[in-house]
């Protein structure tokens, strides 16, 4: 059951690579990067309960908002071509 889900995982985590390399725009990238990201955290946490390491979900959970947060930078940058 869990190497079904892992496999499934890596399957959507491989087609957003592939979108986030051949996007037509930096949003569709963008967009695909954060989905990406978002896999892994669910695929950290699967590990974590496979191998029964609670401590893998604060991993997962500190992984979320740096991706969230670097969403959010790359498009305020985009957006208004600075960070500050």
């Amino acid at each position: 059951m869990f190497a079904a889900a892992s496999i499934a995982i890596l399957v959507a985590i491989l087609l957003y690579l592939v979108r986030a390399l051949l996007g037509p725009t930096a949003f569709d990238r963008i967009l695909a990067t954060n989905a990406l990201g978002t896999k892994t955290v669910i695929l950290v946490s699967l590990l974590g309960f496979v191998y029964e390491r609670p401590d893998f979900l604060d991993i997962a959970l500190v992984y979320a908002l740096i991706n969230f947060l670097a969403t959010l930078a790359i498009l305020k940058f985009i957006e208004y071509q600075r960070l500050g």
